[in-house]
């Protein structure tokens, strides 16, 4: 635990922010890892889908992008964002996978991928529709050009800022602004009278998925996590 100057009262390590995260992952805490998966696992989920369209592949990008970073941590300054250094790894692993794929692969369906884990519990029948409109948003998401698709993504699924959006991918930000705007343009052609608000609720992953991969993480790197009471950060300690 750590402790504020000036002050005797322990700081949780749940409640540090990001660099300080980084700080006891560098002295291979093993909660600082698990919480540091925990906190940045959609994101780059959505990023690496964006790019590759597959839900498998994707999740084998995060265990790869996570791998690489915990291994160097030297290599992260704290005046960058941990987010975006991490995404920015994420998405050079992503592009590099689809570089490696035939020209003529094919994208596979994308129905029955969505596996919402929401803390949310709405009855059936409002479930049903979530349901409904959700599998609609990813269909259509997944069907955009590549290069909207990511965008859009990023921009209005992932809400990143125009900046961050136009670092990350290496465009001016009135690329993106364009992009944006015909990503939009297309889903509406697409979706019709059926478009709905509900983009943050798309393509989740959350729950028992970024809890295993968490775990996968940690034994790659053979870290292991005691858990104390089901809570995964009250006693941890490092396998020798």
């Amino acid at each position: 635990m750590m402790k504020p100057t000036g002050s005797t009262e322990a700081v949780r390590i749940e409640d540090l922010d990001d660099a300080g995260l980084v700080e006891h992952a560098r002295l291979r805490d093993p909660a600082a890892f698990w919480l540091i998966i925990k906190r940045h696992n959609q994101r780059l989920h959505r990023v690496a889908r964006a790019v590759l369209n597959d839900d498998t592949e994707a999740e084998d990008v995060l265990q790869e992008t996570y791998i690489h970073a915990f291994t160097h941590l030297a290599e992260f300054r704290a005046e960058a964002r941990l987010s975006t250094w991490l995404t920015r790894i994420a998405l050079n692993e992503a592009l590099g996978r689809r570089r490696k794929r035939r020209p003529t692969v094919d994208v596979k369906a994308i129905e029955g991928m969505a596996a919402p884990f929401s803390a949310h519990k709405p009855d059936p029948e409002e479930a049903a529709a979530l349901a409904e409109i959700r599998s609609l948003l990813e269909r259509a998401v997944g069907g955009l050009p590549e290069p909207f698709r990511i965008v859009f993504v990023m921009r209005d699924v992932e809400e990143m800022s125009l900046e961050e959006t136009a670092f990350l991918l290496a465009l001016r930000p009135q690329t993106v602004s364009t992009r944006l705007y015909r990503a939009r343009r297309l889903l509406r052609e697409a979706l019709g009278d059926k478009l709905a608000t509900v983009f943050t609720d798309t393509f989740l992953f959350a729950g028992a998925r970024c809890d295993r991969l968490a775990q996968s993480v940690l034994d790659r790197l053979e870290i292991r996590l005691v858990r104390k009471d089901t809570h995964p950060l009250n006693t941890a300690t490092e396998r020798t």
